[in-house]
Formats: structure tokens, sequence, C-alpha cells
């Protein structure tokens, strides 16, 4: 595993694109323009393995393909962890009883179209079905992709006037797709809109583009953003092979314009279900001022049970952070419940025994402590 301390300063770019001018490859709309879409695109530029053949027509009409340039650049051969989140695979035809079209119930909790309202105080606003890559363990497979399910003005202004309606709102997600796909004109519109709702205290900006397009993070759009500040940015990196030069740049931008950033791992099967693996990212994003904020269970959507872990393997890396990585580089562990439960989250356990007042612990070396759990006598 490539070591991101020692990343060269600009990411490698495949060959295909190795003749395109800088000032073409670092625009945003340039790497839009050229995703690699379509089985036939593909094969010109990697050497498909048969399993991601029969995985790209397997899942043609269920859940199509995009990846950018950039993203396709940091993939290597089929076990590549970007590669295994980018390119559809013959397993995501693999079913089991449990799997859901939508797990976290978001359109049963939804009161006017594009917006979900699971939780008392917060809100989420769905903008755009678009996004730069389409991540094989997307939990909203059933609109990613599929151009009908975005939101026309209409639908967005009856979005807002619920919000607007509903004071006990007083956190909003901003998410698709990816908002970041959005003109800059039109995402600064949504966030005025939303910023002008006066019991509405944060806005949260939902993006993998960090990731999958970090030439998105550009400074005119950080500037046009800034006046609407406290935004929250969360972002989702997984795997040590995205935390490049480039990334590291989009990411001391949004911190450098005052953006509060924190990252979203999905626990993935074989691509990051390692303490050292996660130990080397969160490290690396505390160096970019990014919050390492969750460790999500992956969602049990149709398409991914290759991918989830168990839950026990997430106490785990959990376990095994604690104590060797500061507190700053541990995230919350969540589980999100099936059926629009909410987010529960897990810690491992770390109490051995009670004796009497007497509380046995386990600290991060595996050593045992004792805590006298007694108030003061009284007087």
């Amino acid at each position: 595993m490539t070591d991101p301390r020692t990343a060269p300063e600009h990411t490698p770019r495949h060959p295909r694109w190795a003749a395109i001018p800088d000032e073409q490859w670092s625009d945003w709309r340039w790497q839009m323009r050229n995703r690699v879409t379509t089985l036939a695109e593909l094969e010109g530029l990697v050497d498909l393995s048969a399993d991601e053949r029969a995985g790209i027509l397997a899942r043609a009409d269920a859940f199509p393909f995009a990846i950018t340039p950039y993203y396709l650049s940091l993939a290597q051969g089929p076990r590549c962890p970007v590669r295994r989140q980018a390119v559809p695979h013959i397993d995501e035809t693999i079913t089991t009883p449990w799997d859901l079209a939508d797990p976290l119930a978001e359109e049963e909790h939804s009161p006017v179209p594009g917006l979900s309202h699971r939780y008392p105080d917060r809100a989420l606003l769905y903008v755009t079905h678009n996004c730069p890559v389409y991540c094989r363990h997307c939990t909203r497979q059933r609109k990613v992709g599929d151009a009908t399910s975005s939101p026309d003005r209409a639908a967005l202004a009856l979005a807002l006037d619920y919000v607007r309606r509903t004071p006990a709102i007083k956190d909003v997600l901003i998410s698709g797709g990816d908002p970041l796909s959005l003109s800059d004109a039109r995402l600064v519109e949504i966030v005025a809109d939303l910023r002008s709702i006066p019991s509405v205290e944060i806005l949260r900006l939902c993006t993998r583009n960090p990731v999958t397009l970090p030439q998105r993070i550009t400074p005119a759009l950080l500037e046009a953003l800034r006046p609407f500040h406290p935004i929250f940015v969360n972002t989702h990196f997984n795997h040590p092979r995205e935390c490049t030069a480039e990334a590291a740049l989009a990411l001391n931008r949004l911190a450098d314009a005052g953006f509060a950033v924190g990252n979203q791992m999905v626990l993935l099967r074989g691509i990051n279900d390692d303490p050292e693996v996660v130990e080397t990212l969160n490290r690396w994003l505390l160096r970019q001022r990014c919050r390492p904020y969750y460790i999500l269970q992956c969602d049990p959507v149709g398409g991914t049970a290759h991918l989830r872990t168990p839950v026990q393997a997430g106490v785990e890396i959990l376990d095994a952070l604690r104590g060797r990585v500061s507190g700053l580089g541990v995230p919350q562990l969540v589980v999100d419940l099936p059926g629009g439960g909410g987010k529960v989250t897990l810690v491992p356990e770390r109490l051995v025994r009670r004796e009497g007042t007497r509380m046995v612990f386990r600290n991060g070396e595996g050593r045992e402590f004792t805590y006298v759990d007694s108030p003061l006598p009284e007087s």
C-alpha cells in the first residue's frame, strides 16, 4: 500500500489522458464531460476481468457506472480498493433476504418530494441525481444515475417551503447525488435560500468530490459560499489510495475558507476492514484538517452484500484504534438502522468485570486497571 505521505505531487494520469493540457485536466467540467460511462470505453482503458465485464452487463439497467478520468487514474488491478468502489462486479448480483431498495426509509420519511425528515431537528435535501463517480456501495442506487429523480425548481421550492414551515429543523444536509455537481450559481442559490430561513442554524454539504473530483473545489466556489457560514462539509474517503496531492489541496482549501470538514468512511469488505488501513487514512485526514467523523456500517442496499462486513469488524477496528491514535483520529462507529430507525453508535467493551464498587477496565494495551465507583460518604 502506498504511503500517502510520500505520494507524488500530482497523481500520475492514465496513459490515455497523458497529453491532455493541465488546464483541461484541472477543469472539473472537463472531468465531468469525459467520465467513462460505457463498457466499450472502459474496456479500452482497463484490462477488465470476466467478473467485472459480467457485472457491468448485469447491472446496466439497475445501477449504471460513471468514473472520472482522475479517479480512474488511481485504479490498479482488479483487487485495487479504488477499482472495487467504481467498477461493477458480478458479485453485485448476489442477494440476501434483508436487502432493501431504500434501507434508510428515506421515501417513507419524505413529507414533500426531495426532502427526507427523519430526525426532529434535521432534514436531508436531495438536490441532484448526478455524481462524478457512482460508488458501488451507494445507499441511493434507486435514484442516483437516474436523471428523472432530480427535483426541478418547483419541487425544490416545495421542499424549502416545508423547511420554512417547520422551525424544529435546525440542520439541513444538502445531498444527492452530489450537490457539487451543480453549477456554482445554482448551488449558491440553494444555500442562500436555506440560509434565509431564520430557524436553520447549520448547513451541511454532503460531497465526495474531494475524493473523486478534487478539481471541483475551486477558489471561486469557496468564495461564493463563504458568506453563508457556518457550513459543514461531510466528505467520504475510504482508503489511503484516495489520499492524493489533489485531494489534500481540496481539503486544505475548504479548511482555509472556514468550512468545518469531516469524513464519513463506509466500512467495506476487502477495502478498508483493517485497522492499519483506517489508521493510515485517518492520520492523513487529520494532517489535512479533516476530522474522521464516522465509520459507517455499509447499508443493506441491494448489490452490496459482497462488500458488507460483520458489525463486529468495525468494533474491532475501533478497539484497535483507541489508545494508539489520538481521540481526534477515532471516529464514531455507526449503524444506520434499516427501516428508518436512525443512527446508533457502537463502542468496544472495555469494562472487564465488577467487584462490588470496583470496576476493572482494559486499556488499549490490554492491561487491566481498577476504578472505584463509590460516592463520597455521607457526612
